[in-house]
């Protein structure tokens, strides 16, 4: 068995091959691309392998994440690409991916505790009021606000896959009055799962926080716009950790100007890095963070990834599996 990792950073590659390695002891575990003095021909590779010793046939699997074209045109015998991340859009954009290739996603692998974590902060400076009292301070002000309780903040997560379910669920287990939506029906204890086109408006309007937990898609690109923006009850916040071309920013810049939303926090944008100069960087209702919110883990992944490869090898079936068609 062979595998092939992928991976912009170098630091990052090196440390999914050690960890894969140590996962998986009999297998091949290149990291991609080779030195030129070290690379040789597809079919020298695969003679000094166990199983071609054997006489048996070599299984190769890519893993990776923002693999270029270049790396699926030189590996042409690939039965399967491993994603190190849970987004997809990247690659299913990429003219270079083979057609009939699998494509297996990481599911939580980690980030589900940090997207909580990082989303709970959030709200708890909308119920706690602490932007307003960080106002007050600095312009010398003492004045007590009106408390609330965590039942009178409705949040909906937009996006109820296994991360986005897993927020919901545990949102609503902590008090909050939690609603989810999602392109299908779904069913999580506490939470109002909303569903359908003729849902869409009622669950905005039921958001004093909004979060968007949605794959990238055909769909739901550019989906928060002028009129959903316009949909959402007075003084909500917007809080994005799905993909920055969720959110129409034109629109959003326009909507904290004009005053329908009270603030937005931001961790995925358009274009990443977020350019110097952009309105992003400066404006007074935004919060940002440069794309951090839930972090590839690499020793809990590859584990995941390494307990599919091995599901795979003996004819199991695995989840993760990516529908090219819906984009996730």
């Amino acid at each position: 068995m062979q595998l092939s990792v992928v991976h912009p950073q170098k630091a990052a590659r090196d440390h999914w091959c050690r960890a894969l390695r140590a996962l998986l002891p009999h297998a091949q575990v290149r990291a991609w691309p080779l030195p030129r003095s070290r690379r040789k021909s597809p079919a020298i590779e695969a003679a000094v392998t166990p199983e071609a010793d054997c006489g048996q046939a070599v299984t190769h699997f890519g893993v990776g994440w923002k693999p270029p074209a270049e790396y699926f045109a030189e590996h042409p015998d690939l039965a399967a690409f491993f994603t190190a991340g849970a987004g997809v859009d990247h690659l299913l954009d990429l003219d270079g991916l083979p057609e009939r290739l699998p494509v297996i996603r990481l599911e939580d692998a980690g980030m589900a505790d940090q997207m909580f974590l990082y989303c709970l902060h959030e709200i708890l400076r909308r119920l706690t009021l602490a932007g307003e009292y960080e106002r007050q301070q600095r312009e010398g002000l003492w004045r007590e606000l009106e408390s609330r309780p965590a039942a009178s903040l409705r949040v909906g997560v937009f996006g109820l896959g296994a991360l986005g379910g897993e927020l919901a669920r545990r949102l609503a287990a902590m008090g909050f009055a939690v609603s989810g939506f999602a392109r299908s029906p779904h069913r999580i204890d506490g939470v109002n799962c909303l569903h359908g086109a003729l849902q869409w408006p009622v669950f905005l309007a039921g958001c004093d926080v909004l979060i968007l937990m949605a794959p990238l898609t055909a769909q739901t690109r550019g989906l928060i716009d002028e009129r959903a923006l316009a949909a959402l009850p007075a003084g909500a916040w917007l809080i994005n950790v799905a993909r920055g071309a969720l959110v129409d920013e034109a629109a959003l810049l326009a909507a904290l100007d004009s005053g329908p939303i009270a603030g937005a926090t931001l961790d995925v944008f358009q274009h990443e890095p977020l350019p110097a100069g952009h309105a992003f960087w400066q404006h007074p209702k935004i919060r940002l963070t440069p794309h951090v919110a839930a972090q590839t883990l690499i020793a809990p992944s590859a584990r995941q990834v390494a307990d599919k490869i091995l599901r795979l090898q003996q004819g199991e079936s695995v989840s993760g599996i990516v529908n090219r068609q819906r984009g996730y």
